[in-house]
């Protein structure tokens, strides 16, 4: 079966005023859909690709064929970390689990030790790319990848992540990158994220 574009949780409004409602559908319905597309017409020559999940694809990356594998690292990758964003999202707040507190205290000093960090790592990413909240070899590891690299071909599980492209946030805040990174953190889902550690530590 073809992969297919995930729909959201919520209207493409209402993250607002932190994330606009065009950004949202142009971002969801017309790039990651384009993702989407592009992987499904590069797999079609390697049919047997599409038994897999597509981060299954991911962290086996050089198992690929050699002639789709940029494609697929550049498209497959579009989807999984789109994916990803869209379920980290939400309208409401939402609390983060003991788990992960306890996890995000111990490894960077303290939450705001950790946001402060994550956001240094995401204002600094040069031209295209995300920032990423991985577990690697059982640590909470902040990372970042260019273009539509994911975590997975290095062998780190995304537990969050946010993507700085520029499509991302242009047409609210510009060439303003660090006020869009501010914003992010009123629309983060911590029930989401914390189920995703939950599920990668155990």
């Amino acid at each position: 079966m073809n992969f297919i574009l995930p729909k959201l949780s919520y209207e493409f409004n209402e993250l607002e005023p932190y994330i606009d409602a065009q950004t949202m559908e142009i971002h969801h319905d017309k790039h990651h859909a384009t993702y989407v597309k592009k992987l499904n017409e590069a797999l079609e020559k390697h049919p047997d690709l599409f038994k897999k999940q597509i981060n299954e694809i991911l962290k086996n990356i050089k198992s690929v064929p050699e002639e789709i594998r940029q494609t697929v690292i550049n498209h497959g990758g579009g989807h999984s970390n789109h994916t990803l964003f869209w379920e980290i999202l939400a309208k409401n707040k939402t609390k983060i689990s003991k788990e992960l507190s306890d996890d995000i205290n111990k490894k960077f000093g303290s939450f705001e030790d950790f946001k402060k960090k994550f956001s240094e790592v995401s204002a600094s990413r040069f031209g295209s790319g995300w920032s990423w909240l991985v577990l690697h070899n059982e640590e909470l590891e902040i990372v970042s990848t260019p273009n539509q690299d994911s975590p997975l071909m290095n062998n780190q599980i995304p537990i969050l992540g946010l993507d700085v492209w520029e499509h991302a946030y242009y047409l609210k805040y510009q060439n303003k990158r660090p006020e869009y990174i501010e914003a992010f953190w009123n629309v983060v889902n911590w029930e989401k994220v914390s189920e995703n550690f939950k599920t990668a530590k155990h």
